[in-house]
């Protein structure tokens, strides 16, 4: 037993000096100068943001999807505001967890979706991956083809 206490104790030692000397450097870093986060409207989101928008673009909803998907609208609108708000959070930290609740709020669109239209915005995720990926196959040099030219 005592064979293996020695070990366990100094790599657990090993790992409070570690998180201790990386919170003295959190606690003695200078904050970074503010920048204020974009907060963006429906409309205009960032372009990485815009595809999946536009993939529920043009969808019937029914009164009662329309009243949901506002309700979810106005829910994660609430919380983008308080994370711009917050002077706790660094710029990387903002921008993190924006794009985090803009994933929830697209996943709790499309939970509102009835079977045909989830079918929908799944048929055009695909052909928006497709075109991504013929872009970048386009985009990207020829790297050292094996196949021999005769």
């Amino acid at each position: 037993m005592n064979r293996l206490a020695k070990p366990v104790a100094v790599a657990i030692g090993f790992i409070l000096l570690c998180a201790a000397s990386g919170m003295a450097r959190v606690q003695s870093a200078s904050p970074a100068p503010m920048q204020t986060p974009k907060v963006a409207s429906q409309g205009s989101q960032a372009k990485k943001d815009a595809a999946p928008a536009d993939d529920f673009a043009g969808l019937n909803y029914t009164d009662e999807q329309k009243a949901e998907i506002e309700k979810i609208h106005q829910t994660t609108r609430t919380n983008k505001e308080a994370v711009a708000k917050d002077s706790k959070l660094t710029p990387e930290q903002k921008d993190a967890m924006l794009t985090g609740y803009t994933r929830m709020e697209y996943g709790q669109i499309y939970r509102v979706l009835s079977t045909e239209q989830k079918r929908e915005v799944q048929r055009r995720i695909r052909a928006r991956r497709a075109a991504d990926h013929a872009e970048r196959i386009k985009k990207a040099p020829n790297q050292g083809s094996t196949m021999p030219t005769k």
